[in-house]
């Protein structure tokens, strides 16, 4: 049984300056790292390096600045590849977030490939970017969407999978992991089942990259979507995995400098991949910042950092249901839950309890999350949601614990007035 060393958070909260500052004059306590994790010094300082010693644009100069830049920003890649067990480098595609990419291959592959009466399968706890593009192409193209429906413990319920993805399906997109409830999806037998009718799989990685040892080759996955806003990386980076065979006949996405072979008056021819669906200058260095985040990652150890989630999650759950009159959303299945809970305070609404954890430096997110549709089915407004990171503690969870117990103190006080 192969062992993972245990990840030590205080030693990398070390790293990680902003989790050393206030929030309304108290330590602050950041609960939200789903929405978007914190960056450790590594990747701040490669993007001060970057401005301040290092910057020209790629690809295009002779000169030693512009080929240094050039070097980093295509190691990137290759790092990127190696990350998620891809191949070649060429099928890693940089957009600016994973939103970026899925509306990528909707309006390419998608409108290629998709036509009046074809279904598209989705299920019913997709945030909305892996939704809204495909109601879109949907309604150009004419086409229709099925949705795997979830059981009453927040997985997916895969008993009619046969007869949801049938011959008549073209396109499974499916997020890995639930930004809501924290599920990891049982995903290998929707794919297995998607190929058997000749569908191809988009897989949305946006939670799942960050927590995850992640292998595109070995599960067959079609395309795959992640942002690196996400895991320790800057806003403004995306990445599109696909199959060498499947982007090589994907037509340019947006047309201009960088993507063109040769340009003429009248017509263009359009260069090799990666660079047909990378028009126009890049974030130069939100990709060289995000070669470090990557580094961080893997020296941290995927598989270190999830069993840490679990373990901080487990915690979690076990302190909400010991201080009563809370709803928790996640599924029972300890071994598929990964660094998110969401939950509710009875009588309160979320937006109220968040407002109270920001006075106490706490901070989480409340609303529907971008999961309307699954809030619609769970019949409620919103939630309160707690996403950890490595560099979360047990202490943490106790200071949202106590940050709750005010909350349900001040709503007790409310009522008897």
């Amino acid at each position: 049984m192969i062992q993972h060393a245990r990840l030590d958070p205080l030693v990398l909260k070390e790293d990680f300056p902003i989790l050393y500052t206030t929030m309304n004059g108290k330590p602050l306590t950041f609960l939200d790292s789903a929405a978007s994790s914190q960056k450790p010094m590594q990747v701040i300082n490669a993007i001060e390096k970057y401005y301040k010693e290092e910057h020209a644009n790629i690809h295009r100069g002779v000169y030693y600045l512009s080929q240094k830049a050039t070097e980093q920003y295509e190691s990137c890649r290759i790092k990127i590849a190696d990350f998620i067990g891809a191949k070649c480098a060429k099928v890693v595609i940089f957009t600016r977030n994973a939103t970026e990419s899925i509306n990528l291959v909707a309006q390419t592959w998608g409108r290629q490939n998709i036509g009046r009466g074809d279904i598209i399968v989705l299920n019913e706890m997709e945030h909305h970017s892996n939704l809204v593009p495909w109601h879109m192409l949907a309604s150009e193209k004419k086409a229709r969407l099925k949705f795997i429906p979830l059981t009453n413990d927040y997985t997916l319920d895969l008993s009619n999978l046969d007869e949801i993805v049938n011959h008549q399906v073209k396109l499974v997109a499916i997020s890995q992991m639930s930004n809501v409830t924290g599920t990891i999806h049982e995903i290998e037998p929707v794919i297995k089942k998607a190929h058997e009718v000749g569908a191809k799989v988009l897989v949305d990685g946006a939670q799942a990259a960050s927590h995850l040892n992640i292998d595109v080759n070995e599960s067959d996955i079609d395309f795959y979507v992640f942002s690196a806003h996400k895991m320790l990386g800057p806003t403004g980076v995306g990445v599109l995995y696909g199959k060498e065979q499947l982007l090589e006949h994907f037509p340019p996405w947006m047309g201009g400098g960088d993507m063109i072979a040769e340009v003429y008056k009248d017509r263009s021819t359009y260069a090799d991949l990666p660079a047909r669906l990378e028009a126009g200058t890049p974030n130069i260095s939100g990709v060289i910042a995000f070669s470090h985040a990557i580094d961080y990652l893997k020296k941290v150890g995927m598989r270190s950092i999830h069993n840490h989630e679990q373990e901080l999650t487990e915690y979690t759950i076990q302190k909400l249901q010991e201080l009563g009159g809370i709803t928790i959303y996640a599924t029972s299945q300890k071994d598929v839950r990964s660094g998110i809970v969401s939950f509710n305070v009875e009588g309160v609404h979320a937006h109220d309890v968040g407002s109270i954890l920001d006075e106490e430096g706490i901070a989480i997110r409340v609303g529907h999350h971008c999961c309307q549709p699954l809030m619609k089915k769970l019949e409620i407004a919103g939630t309160c949601r707690a996403s950890f990171y490595l560099y979360n503690t047990l202490d943490d969870v106790d200071r949202l614990i106590d940050g709750l117990k005010k909350v349900k103190e001040i709503f007790k006080r409310v009522i008897k007035r």
